[in-house]
């Protein structure tokens, strides 16, 4: 089967942007001898961990769901954080991951006995309070009263010198989409305030948000910082990166079901954000849109290119629009008609963004929107009973593998 001939809404992940990016993790590692775990939050189609598990080393949790996938799918190194930890489920994790990581001291004193009984490694997430970010706080772990991490403060009144020596690493997440330079401050934070402390410990976890990928990123100087830490402080280095296992790797298409017009005109898809790309509206964000112009920056004079993420990063996808899609011209030409494209549920707020294109759209036309591997089929919903979409695998040659498919039963199985 062809990408043409899918079904629509499906969510469509390229073989060949997942293996570009993973070259370039593995050259990483290999460069390096750092450690670096898929983020299965941000990407868990397992039909592929496969591959991924030629490339990497494992993969991380955020709870036991996540945990029990990475077990069974790929079979390498396992690692978890949560915030918290149901009591009744920490047999079970401690089964499944070889790395657990706590959030708080109080998390420490509780499981410490059972983590070294099970002959795990235990290590503390910490905030360096050091926030790179603006203007994001939904994603800042670093923000003010965030739940996320041990400050210094409370890891030096909380925790013992029996707790401290109980703990194999530190960990620390504070990045979203960000490039190396943000790391580099981070890390001199984290030297600043837990330095004294990393020189006893085996390993140290940088978490996500690293944009490794992305096209710009600097990556000779992620490697000088896995490299300064492992030399200073003689421990191993483990990143987590979740989107850049999959930037750029992935669509969503979706179909003009009606236009409506209402001061502008407006095309209903078969796809929503609110359930199919929630990130469009909890960012929020006007996701790239394959051939298709912005028109605020059209009619301020711009190159109307439609294909810059929440964060500035760039998510230019390479595949092609499926047959029968209006042909919505290229970078540079002139794009006359302007659409609202929104989702077909109750939900007023239902709407993707607004698009320009070089012929009127109409109904059956196909869409993709790009960089949609990664945040979406980990957070999608059925809300007003809408249909998942599909899960389609596209092989290095062109063909398409449907991988998951939804209909009623999965609708009503929630409920």
């Amino acid at each position: 089967m062809r990408k043409e001939q899918l079904k629509t809404p499906c969510f469509v992940v390229r073989e060949e942007g997942l293996r570009r990016n993973l070259e370039i993790l593995k050259e990483v590692r290999m460069e390096t001898g750092c450690k670096i775990l898929l983020a299965q939050k941000a990407f868990s189609m397992y039909r592929v961990y496969p591959l991924i598990g030629q490339y990497l080393d494992g993969t991380t949790a955020s709870g036991l769901y996540e945990a029990k996938l990475g077990y069974e799918e790929m079979g390498k190194e396992h690692h978890i954080f949560s915030p918290a930890y149901k009591k009744e489920e920490m047999p079970e994790i401690l089964r499944l991951c070889g790395h657990i990581v706590f959030n708080s001291p109080a998390q420490v004193k509780k499981y410490k006995e059972q983590v070294k009984q099970a002959g795990r490694s235990m290590g503390l997430r910490v905030n360096p309070e050091c926030s790179t970010q603006e203007g994001h706080a939904i994603y800042d772990p670093c923000a003010p009263f965030s739940r996320l991490g041990t400050t210094l403060e409370k890891f030096e009144e909380e925790m013992s010198a029996e707790d401290i020596s109980a703990l194999d690493g530190l960990h620390f997440h504070t990045l979203c989409e960000q490039d190396s330079d943000d790391l580099a401050k981070t890390l001199q934070a984290v030297e600043e305030k837990f330095g004294k402390y990393l020189h006893r410990m085996k390993w140290v976890n940088f978490g996500g948000g690293h944009h490794i990928t992305r096209p710009g990123y600097d990556i000779g100087l992620l490697k000088r910082c896995i490299r300064h830490m492992k030399e200073t402080y003689g421990v191993e280095v483990y990143l987590e990166p979740g989107e850049a296992v999959a930037l750029n790797a992935g669509e969503l298409i979706t179909e003009v079901m009606e236009i409506v017009e209402n001061g502008m005109k407006i095309a209903i898809l078969d796809a929503s954000a609110a359930c199919h790309m929630p990130d469009v509206l909890e960012m929020p964000y006007r996701p790239p849109l394959k051939d298709a112009g912005d028109p605020a920056e059209e009619n301020a004079g711009g190159n109307g290119f439609a294909g810059s993420s929440p964060l500035g990063s760039s998510s230019m996808g390479s595949s092609s629009m499926g047959s029968g899609a209006a042909d919505s011209g290229t970078a540079g030409h002139e794009r006359p008609y302007e659409y609202r494209l929104a989702g077909p549920t109750c939900l007023a707020g239902d709407v993707i963004g607004d698009y320009s294109f070089a012929q009127p759209l109409k109904c059956g036309d196909r869409l993709e929107f790009q960089d949609m591997a990664i945040y979406t089929m980990v957070k999608t919903n059925t809300f007003n009973g809408m249909r998942l979409p599909d899960i389609v695998l596209e092989r290095e040659d062109g063909t398409c593998e449907i991988v998951k498919t939804f209909g009623y039963e999965d609708f009503k199985a929630r409920l």
